[in-house]
């Protein structure tokens, strides 16, 4: 398993921009697809977005695409989230998680294997 922590959160206002680190331990975590996930107030965790092992594929939600960007350094050991055009509806925890079994990524919870502690993202109107 990969141990994550996450970083980077905290209070912007609307269009503005936050960048989200995770870095990782732990062997596998090149070996591994990274997503990224977000719960807000009152609901379910949601997919964000996630990265391929080689950072070749890539996929976004639709909420997302166009404003977020996600990237790795397997050198060290780190997965970024870079946030732009924030919005309120952006608010939420956002989780990183690792997928040792789905290389290619995957936009389901259940195929990652860890998850880090979550660092909250709050988007002021």
């Amino acid at each position: 398993q990969v141990q994550l922590v996450e970083s980077g959160g905290g209070l912007v206002q609307a269009g503005g921009s936050l960048r989200l680190s995770c870095a990782a331990s732990g062997r596998t975590f090149s070996s591994s697809a990274m997503g990224w996930f977000r719960q807000a107030p009152g609901k379910e965790r949601e997919f964000v977005a996630v990265i391929s092992w080689t950072g070749g594929t890539i996929s976004y939600a639709s909420s997302v695409k166009g404003r977020f960007t996600i990237s790795r350094d397997n050198a060290k050991n780190t997965v970024y989230l870079q946030m732009s055009s924030l919005k309120p509806e952006d608010t939420a925890v956002y989780y990183c998680a690792a997928s040792f079994y789905n290389k290619y990524g995957s936009t389901y919870q259940r195929d990652f294997d860890s998850w880090g502690q979550g660092t909250q993202v709050t988007v002021s109107s």
